[in-house]
């Protein structure tokens, strides 16, 4: 069955030179940058865009706001498919991982896996399966235990010592709020995460992240425009140091930039009761080339490509495993 030698983990630097390999899943916003007459300058802009956002909130110590720099590795877990009797190895999760470059004291501080999250089968869980779940449905829902497998695959692998061995602190995963939802701001503010906002019922993302065993928190960080959603395992505000915080909110903001300008990018910030909105004309577009209908495409082709090469072959073993499955 799943077990510790299940998990494999690769790394890739993340620089201007990236190309992305096999093993990467295309959907993924440092794979879709990296395609293209425009590759290399999306590539240097992109991290240029976290650099000057990762100065502009450690601004102590760092009069000319450039002291630090960010680097980046994609890091690839990937599953041997020997536990379900077969050979070779499934992609399972990509995530993140930063190291803070301090040039002014010559040291290398580490910062934080997790950051951006992409997953098979998750891609499999919103682009396949609920499509076919809610075809000729008046209502939309989802189906009875929905999200188990795949939180119950994420746990095990946060459970592993090839995690354990590798990153030192459970990652932090910060992606877009939803556009379903009504956020509220509070009196609440943080030095680094900034002003908290809640909303009064999850989305079909939070849902899904909690079956990964991942609580979710929203702050809208000094000088940004709208909040983020922030996944964590503990405590988010007593668990991570400020500068792993401030490398995650660099990271993942200059990405929302760029993906999603209509919310991330725009000309006036939000007000104390937020709905995000594609629809939102006053925005700023950034100068980095990014595909957004291409990587929609891409989330369906690669969930059918989940169901015909893992749900479908292993189907039976994986559920028994999942159903039996504790943390």
């Amino acid at each position: 069955m799943i077990q510790d030698s299940t998990f494999n983990i690769h790394r890739i630097r993340f620089d201007e030179n990236y190309h992305p390999s096999d093993r990467t899943r295309l959907t993924t916003n440092f794979a879709n940058l990296a395609r293209g007459e425009s590759r290399q300058e999306n590539l240097r802009n992109v991290l240029q865009m976290i650099d000057n956002r990762f100065n502009d909130l450690a601004r102590w110590d760092n009069p000319k706001g450039d002291r630090y720099s960010i680097e980046l590795e994609i890091v690839s877990v990937e599953m041997d498919l020997a536990f379900a009797g077969a050979h070779g190895n499934f992609p399972l999760i990509e995530i993140l991982y930063t190291t803070i470059i301090d040039k002014k004291d010559n040291k290398r501080i580490e910062g934080l896996a997790g950051n951006s999250f992409s997953s098979y089968v998750r891609d499999y869980d919103f682009s396949v399966l609920l499509p076919q779940y809610n075809k000729d449905k008046s209502e939309f829902s989802v189906p009875d235990n929905y999200g188990n497998l795949h939180g119950n695959l994420f746990k095990s692998v946060m459970d592993s010592s090839t995690y354990k061995k590798n990153f030192r602190k459970l990652p932090i995963i910060c992606l877009s709020v939803s556009t379903n939802r009504t956020y509220h701001r509070t009196e609440n503010q943080h030095p680094v995460l900034g002003v908290e906002y809640q909303q009064r019922e999850f989305s079909l993302t939070d849902q899904y992240f909690e079956k990964m065993g991942m609580k979710v928190r929203y702050f809208m960080p000094t000088n940004s425009v709208a909040p983020l959603a922030f996944y964590f395992f503990g405590d988010l505000l007593s668990d991570y140091s400020t500068m792993e915080l401030i490398s995650t909110i660099s990271v993942m903001e200059s990405f929302q930039k760029i993906y999603r300008p209509e919310i991330y990018n725009t000309n006036a910030a939000a007000s104390d009761c937020f709905q995000p909105s594609l629809k939102y004309q006053d925005y700023s577009n950034t100068r980095i080339v990014y595909d957004r209908e291409e990587r929609t495409q891409l989330a369906t082709s690669q969930g059918k490509y989940t169901e015909e090469h893992f749900i479908k072959p292993y189907h039976t073993v994986l559920e028994l495993w999942s159903a039996s499955y504790t943390a």
